[in-house]
């Protein structure tokens, strides 16, 4: 199987784990009990350190178990009491396990860290879809959301919009889904375009949920 390697982690040794849990630092060569080792290598990629396959459809229940095992061993405050333990390498891997929890979680920083991955470039949240049907329907959505507004009856034509986009969005999800699966160099240019059609999605949804609670109270 083809190992996909990502941008690096971190700086070097820093997962390290003891069959205890405890962190070391491999490199001040320092141990902190008397246990045998259980190396850990330093993951490629974030998928590698949630012990996940690489790909965009993902287990969520896993990755949140195994984030709270990491968090178990990685917390400064488990080294607090060891006076030769160097903080700044437990918060260093403490702070790289949540980001890379935090990336992996949601659908669009996974995908662009997939993107990152498979191509090198990531792109970017302002990104906007050069795609000609995407354009029309993104002037659709604004039309929608300005005539919901006006409505007289705007938290339902709301609550409409905001389901048609989740709708969407869930759509738009399986198709990264399916692209993701096969990485070929075309699939990957479609994934890049469906993330910034998602991107827009996302920006409309947050813009009618401000319209939502900028409304009077309901009657």
């Amino acid at each position: 199987m083809r190992t996909v390697r990502g941008p690096p982690l971190s700086s070097p040794a820093i997962l390290t784990v003891r069959r205890s849990g405890f962190l070391v630092s491999t490199s001040a060569a320092r141990l902190w009990d008397g246990e045998d080792l259980a190396v850990l290598d330093l993951p490629e990629n974030y998928f590698e350190l949630f012990d996940l396959p690489v790909a965009f459809a993902l287990d969520t229940r896993r990755l949140a178990e195994r984030y709270r095992d990491l968090q178990a061993v990685t917390h400064p405050d488990r080294f607090g009491a060891s006076p030769d333990a160097p903080r700044a390498v437990p918060l260093q891997a403490s702070n790289q396990v949540n980001e890379a929890y935090r990336i992996l979680k949601d659908p669009q920083e996974r995908a662009r860290y997939l993107l990152a991955l498979h191509t090198g470039e990531a792109g970017t949240d302002s990104e906007s879809s050069t795609d000609g049907s995407s354009l029309l329907e993104q002037m659709e959505l604004r039309e929608a959301m300005s005539e919901a507004q006006n409505s007289p009856y705007p938290w339902a034509a709301l609550a409409t919009i905001l389901t048609q986009l989740a709708e969407r969005s869930l759509a738009l999800d399986k198709e990264l889904e399916c692209l993701f699966a096969d990485p070929s160099p075309q699939n990957l240019e479609a994934a890049r375009e469906i993330l910034r059609k998602l991107q827009f999605l996302d920006r409309c949804r947050r813009d009618a949920e401000a319209l939502e609670a900028d409304l009077d109270p309901r009657p």
